[in-house]
């Protein structure tokens, strides 16, 4: 199986091309470069203390899980297109497709919005993305904090659906989830491991193809979340919040073909 996959460069989405790349002939990776220190240096987020700290647990978390996980460049079956992110959609498809738009199946996870000729591509070979979220519950970014500080932490995990020209709202696949545990960070950062390593699975054993996507209700989203709604005023007050405030309303009965992580599984690779 040939695979290409376009990410992000931070361990956990290492993490997805070094996983794929034990059940591929190969893998090409087009991958887009932020900073690793977000909150302190320039790039997708606002720069301050507040978003500092925050970020430095989140990573603490990431690296908990991930910290093993660099790209194995000795993998005879991996390719690398490094970009900036953002620049994603200003290559030129002619030059990269031989050795990046060539592959049997193709996955997004982490990069920037996709436009144009490369999203027609994408959605002509039925592209997998995977959504750091509960569609249709809650899309856009950041999706698993405003999922905890709305209140609803039983809506915590991933969906991995089909790329649509509208953000995370392509026919749902299944979702991924987790154990609760007490570190909200660890929590949202182990339904990460738990999407990759069952899509891995499914891949594998190719029941991915068995399975029958669903299209999503957009009348159950609560909530479509954009990164200047991330602010330093949002997160002084998120660690005081009720995350499961509306555990009862039952809304995770509604998930399709759930993956479950056990937290015995959280630290096995």
């Amino acid at each position: 199986m040939k695979f290409t996959i376009i990410t992000s460069n931070k361990p956990r989405h290492n993490y997805l091309v070094n996983k794929i790349s034990t059940i591929a002939s190969s893998v090409n990776v087009i991958q887009e470069n932020s900073t690793i220190f977000p909150g302190q240096n320039p790039g997708r987020n606002l720069q301050s203390t507040t978003m500092s700290n925050y970020f430095k647990k989140v990573n603490v978390s990431q690296n908990r899980f991930f910290k093993k996980h660099y790209l194995i460049r000795s993998h005879s079956n991996l390719k690398l297109l490094p970009l900036q992110f953002g620049d994603l959609n200003k290559i030129d498809l002619k030059l990269i497709k031989k050795d990046f738009l060539n592959s049997d199946y193709y996955i997004v996870f982490g990069s920037s919005f996709i436009k144009n000729k490369l999203l027609n591509f994408l959605i002509k070979k039925k592209a997998i993305n995977i959504h750091m979220g509960l569609s249709p519950f809650f899309r856009g970014t950041d999706c698993n904090f405003w999922a905890l500080n709305d209140g609803y932490g039983h809506l915590v995990g991933a969906t991995i659906h089909y790329l649509s020209r509208k953000l995370d709202a392509g026919d749902i696949i299944y979702h991924a989830i987790s154990e609760k545990t007490n570190n909200i960070h660890d929590y949202t950062m182990s339904t990460v491991k738990s999407a990759i390593k069952s899509l891995t699975i499914n891949f594998k054993n190719r029941k991915i193809f068995k399975m029958k996507s669903i299209k999503q209700n957009s009348r159950k989203l609560i909530r479509y979340s954009s990164k200047k709604d991330f602010k330093d005023k949002t997160i002084k007050k998120f660690y005081k919040k009720n995350y499961f405030k509306f555990y009862k309303t039952g809304l995770e009965k509604e998930l399709i073909a759930p993956y479950k992580l056990r937290k015995n599984q959280f630290f096995n690779d």
